[in-house]
């Protein structure tokens, strides 16, 4: 199975491992009569919002673990790193956890595909395409970010590469025309999935919002009941603002699934749990890479034991 990070010395950054193998190391200490020493614990809040759990997750992680070393089932150190990722695995598929898409019973499965600019947008549905291409399902891209034109033009090259048809417009064209001269496409030509990309950037987040909330629209209208999924790509990289972000998007748009990209090192590992639990909404798809394989389907336990692999 692929590994979700690079190895620990590869890393520009301590990872999170190097992180809790140094805490349990140097400041971990239990009680002799039980329980968890109050300065440890304020060492593992801090550990945890370092690596972007966020504030509601860290408290809950923290008083879970204090809550097992008061029953005695964290006494020595191994036991506090196996209680911590269990606890972390549990947050991970706690809610909505689903990671499968959602595909129609008949007709096109309309993927729409939100996030910023520089998030990795157009490598994902790249990526995307090219695994639903490989699974034998015949796939329609469809460049909707009209507002920038190198993205209808990676995606164009992105579709060639992995064979599979393209819909494009000129830059500045309308976006919820091209959603629906693509879903049209799809349904003439008998296509199995349609993945249509957005916008990442107008003049204002409002119009951007209100944008999204016309292409979403538009689809239902032209297919009543799609879009099927409504993925949101987040760079992982940015941390806490990542989560920001996907209460925004969600505001606009009903977010159906998570896309997690740029993971290239377990340091800010966190954020998949802090967005997941913000939104209550699955984390589908893990980019590790730029390739086109570099895509994995997301794995709440394979997260779990990478955070802390050594």
């Amino acid at each position: 199975m692929p590994r979700l990070f690079r190895r620990d010395d590869d890393l520009p950054k301590k990872s999170f491992w190097q992180k809790v193998k140094s805490l349990v190391t140097t400041d971990w200490r239990v009680a002799l009569k039980g329980g968890v020493d109050q300065g440890s614990l304020e060492k593992l809040e801090e550990l945890l919002l370092e690596s972007d759990f966020g504030v509601p997750v860290t408290l809950r992680l923290t008083a879970a673990v204090e809550e097992r070393a008061r029953r005695g089932k964290v006494r020595t150190q191994d036991e506090f790193i196996g209680a911590l990722q269990e606890e972390i695995s549990a947050a991970l598929a706690a809610g909505n956890s689903a990671a499968t898409l959602r595909f129609a019973e008949s007709g096109p499965t309309v993927i729409l595909v939100l996030g910023v600019n520089g998030a990795g947008k157009t490598t994902f549905i790249g990526k995307l395409a090219t695994k639903l291409k490989g699974e034998g399902r015949s796939v329609l891209v469809a460049a909707g970010d009209t507002f920038r034109a190198g993205a209808i033009e990676q995606l164009k090259v992105w579709a060639q590469r992995a064979g599979v048809d393209f819909v494009g417009a000129s830059p500045g064209a309308d976006p919820a025309s091209v959603a629906f001269g693509a879903i049209d496409a799809a349904i003439t030509r008998g296509i199995d999935v349609a993945i249509v990309d957005t916008a990442g950037r107008l003049h204002t987040s409002d119009a951007l919002m209100d944008e999204l909330r016309k292409v979403a629209r538009i689809i239902d209208r032209k297919l009543p009941g799609a879009p099927h999924e409504a993925l949101l790509v987040l760079d992982g990289t940015i941390g806490q603002n990542a989560v920001n972000q996907a209460k925004t998007f969600a505001a606009a748009v009903p977010v159906t699934g998570l896309v997690v990209t740029k993971l290239d090192g377990t340091a800010k590992g966190g954020v998949v749990v802090a967005v997941h639990e913000a939104l209550d909404v699955p984390v589908k798809f893990l980019g590790v890479g730029e390739g086109a394989g570099d895509l994995l389907v997301f794995d709440a336990k394979q997260y779990a034991e990478e955070l802390f692999a050594a």
